[in-house]
């Protein structure tokens, strides 16, 4: 069997077994399952703990076999390499998790606590680093353990070099996290995460002959209306392949009342059924909705945009007056926008392979995500001229770029900004310039002669 060969059957039988594990335990527990591993920080140490006693044993067993000395080391000298890198690692990982926790408490106090879950937690550098540390403590305790009266060679040999990647791993990690701290570094990576789930929901590119998505609503009163039961949370996801597939097989129509991100109170509409999907049993509908404690990115484009807005807000708060980093964030809500404007926002009726409605899902529309990416940058940096021009130069940028039928908000959010700008600036000439957009806010003459067509 070839290598290819091997990964892809890898790849489908986990896929099966996740499909699987849907089937039994319901499919909102497995995706909040997923969902809470992919952020936790305790699982990569844990695994690597677990494959440490699996490989210390079997490099014990063949240690038997080596018979020259591959590190010129006698019993005392790899003891002592042992108790240096128990030593070693044991500091590296308190540590690495010390300088986590200010990390968290200056990007959440300076940027946005949203900015936590989504990259912090998240970052695999962090993970794996921390991993090869509790796999090389424990593999030293082990080897230490089992040193008396003769030297294991193999077992030493890579236990230095585990000391040695230990070492190099921990370097990498301190100029890695001076770098992802950086406001420049997670604002685009709140981009990129931005743009994968853009592109997830809303997967097909946005055509010239088509319109602005359609509204939907349900055909009149529902036969039957699903309650929200248990605990008042936040909807994370919607199993939207279940609902269709239950839909069809009954010949109905389910709506479903909120939309991703919005939170939903005990006893508030969670479902709308009409024709034979009145008939689907509520265990089955509960079981197609993650529910969690806050929004994430997976099936939530709005949330990008809310955590990048979030960061321009509280860089031009008066206790921070960073404007720069406010246009740091507005680089990307563009980038996002840009994105967003070439997708098509598709109707809220998803249909079945034979093309009847069978669920009604809401998205946010163009309106919404421009609404989201300028009103309140607006309002709070108006009376900043970095970023009165930044905005419209991106807003200007947009227009030019994007197809016809998204320009009207745009158009709009320009105008709003116009009317904005007097109320700020007294100094004729100081209007002036604010209405000169400028790509980097405040570039200079030069910049703003190159965008003055914008």
């Amino acid at each position: 069997m070839s290598a290819a060969s091997f990964v892809t059957r890898a790849r489908s039988a986990l896929v099966a077994a996740v499909g699987a594990a849907s089937d039994r335990l319901g499919w909102n527990r497995v995706y909040r399952s997923l969902s809470y591993l992919r952020s936790a920080l305790w699982v990569v140490p844990i695994v690597s703990v677990l494959l440490a006693l699996v490989v210390i044993r079997a490099l014990h067993l063949l240690d038997r076999f080596i018979t020259w000395d591959l590190t010129g080391l006698g019993v005392a000298g790899a003891q002592t390499l042992f108790e240096t890198l128990i030593t070693l690692t044991l500091t590296f990982v308190v540590f690495t998790f010390g300088s986590l926790l200010v990390a968290i408490q200056i990007a959440s106090g300076q940027l946005t606590p949203r900015i936590i879950a989504t990259t912090l937690l998240r970052d695999r550098v962090i993970k794996y680093t921390v991993g090869l540390n509790m796999f090389t403590l424990l593999f030293a305790v082990s080897a230490l353990n089992r040193t008396e009266d003769t030297v294991p060679q193999l077992v030493t040999l890579v236990a230095a070099s585990l000391g040695v990647a230990c070492v190099t791993s921990f370097l990498f990690l301190i100029d890695y996290a001076a770098r992802l701290l950086r406001p420049v570094r997670l604002v685009a990576l709140v981009g990129d995460q931005g743009l994968d789930v853009i592109r997830t929901v809303y997967p097909q590119e946005e055509g010239g002959e088509r319109g602005a998505a359609r509204v939907m609503r349900g055909p009149g009163q529902p036969e039957r209306v699903v309650l929200q039961q248990g605990r008042s949370q936040v909807v994370l996801a919607v199993d939207i392949e279940a609902l269709v597939r239950e839909a069809r097989r009954l010949d109905g129509l389910i709506e479903f009342v909120p939309q991703v991100g919005d939170f939903v109170a005990a006893d508030e509409p969670l479902f709308n059924l009409y024709g034979g999907a009145a008939r689907i049993d509520d265990a089955m509908l509960g079981g197609s909705v993650a529910f969690g404690t806050e929004r994430t990115l997976e099936q939530d484009p709005m949330f990008a945009f809310r955590i990048l807005v979030d960061i321009a807000l509280k860089a031009l708060s008066p206790a921070i007056n960073d404007p720069t980093t406010a246009v740091l964030a507005m680089d990307q809500i563009q980038r996002l926008l840009r994105v967003v404007g070439r997708r098509h926002l598709h109707d809220e009726g998803i249909r079945d392979a034979a093309g009847h409605v069978r669920v009604i899902l809401r998205t946010p529309n163009w309106e919404d995500f421009v609404h989201i990416a300028c009103n309140e940058i607006r309002a709070c940096g108006a009376g900043s001229i970095q970023i009165a021009r930044r905005q419209r130069a991106m807003l200007g940028n947009l227009i030019r770029t994007l197809p016809e039928q998204r320009h009207a908000a745009l158009r709009e959010q320009l105008e709003l900004l116009d009317r904005t700008l007097p109320d700020h600036y007294k100094f004729a000439e100081d209007l002036a310039l604010a209405r000169i957009p400028d790509t980097q806010g405040l570039g200079g003459a030069s910049s703003a002669t190159r965008a003055a067509g914008g």
